[in-house]
């Protein structure tokens, strides 16, 4: 089972989720003795690596941490290469890439499952955290939720999972800044599914009682920082924004840059949620791996 997009564990994502809560809880894993997850990152990470490194080392496994630095890749073999040697050692491999392209192309060339631990598509694990994290605050997904800022990876991964849980999901981007089309219109064929979209921040804020946000310049986009920082004015998570809500939770997937699209204040606020995502990383992490690798 590949886990490429967040509709890829539409069937089973309940499961993951009480799956999730019950390693947290304490429950036994399901031993994964002898089995090895291969991480190949291209971009830098703190959350995932460690979370997915430490999950396999819960489940009895192990993990090998690969950048292109540390592998024939970044001396110019193919993905394809790549994945069909790496399939002959691996059990697994999460893959943490630039071009949503280059983990399709080792999807299709691998007998291994294959988890996307982000691309520039989308980012499941993240979602799978999320929607974890509002099931122990919330106690379900009868919610109302606004996110705020960019539609990037972390947006249509989210899109996916609120429109898979039934929770309401309305997304404030500026224009030009939208999440994807095509996640966009597979959500809303997802029965039950509450998305919208909007270009105005207020509009989305009043009433919600989670308001979520990301980076406005991910890595490797710094060069388009300036004219960011400027279509994204009046976009920031701030005192203005949070008093707007029905004293709405706060969420960021970090690392945050505090002062740009989320204030100091918010962020350390009684409101903040944010370092319970960061955990619940790990507990749906290894939920997911004992799903895939079993």
């Amino acid at each position: 089972m590949n886990v490429i997009s967040i509709f890829d564990v539409k069937d089973i994502f309940l499961d993951i989720i009480s799956r999730a809560e019950e390693l947290k809880g304490g429950a036994e894993p399901k031993k994964l003795s002898n089995k090895t997850l291969g991480l190949l990152f291209e971009k830098a990470s703190t959350r995932t690596r460690v979370s997915f490194e430490v999950a396999m080392t819960h489940l009895g496994g192990h993990s090998i941490y690969l950048n292109p630095q540390d592998t024939q890749l970044g001396r110019g073999e193919s993905v394809a290469d790549t994945a069909k040697t790496l399939s002959r050692y691996l059990d697994a491999a999460a893959i943490r890439t630039f071009n949503h392209s280059h983990l399709e192309d080792f999807s299709q060339n691998t007998t291994i499952p294959v988890i996307n631990a982000l691309s520039d598509m989308e980012h499941p694990c993240q979602a799978l955290a999320d929607m974890l994290t509002i099931k122990e605050k919330k106690g379900g997904f009868d919610v109302k939720m606004a996110y705020i800022g960019d539609g990037n990876n972390v947006c249509n991964s989210l899109i996916g999972a609120a429109a898979i849980v039934g929770l309401e999901l309305q997304v404030a981007t500026p224009n030009g800044y939208e999440p994807d089309s095509a996640i966009v219109e597979m959500a809303k064929k997802v029965s039950g599914s509450k998305i919208t979209l909007s270009n105005n921040p207020s509009d989305v804020a009043v009433d919600a009682e989670i308001i979520y946000t990301d980076v406005w310049v991910s890595m490797g986009q710094e060069s388009s920082e300036t004219q960011k920082l400027k279509d994204f004015k009046g976009f920031q998570v701030n005192d203005k924004l949070l008093n707007m809500s029905n004293d709405a939770l706060v969420m960021h997937c970090l690392p945050a840059h505090r002062g740009v699209e989320i204030t100091d204040k918010v962020l350390n606020s009684r409101n903040s949620i944010v370092f319970d995502q960061a955990e619940n990383r790990l507990h749906v992490q290894k939920a997911l791996l004992e799903n895939v690798m079993k």
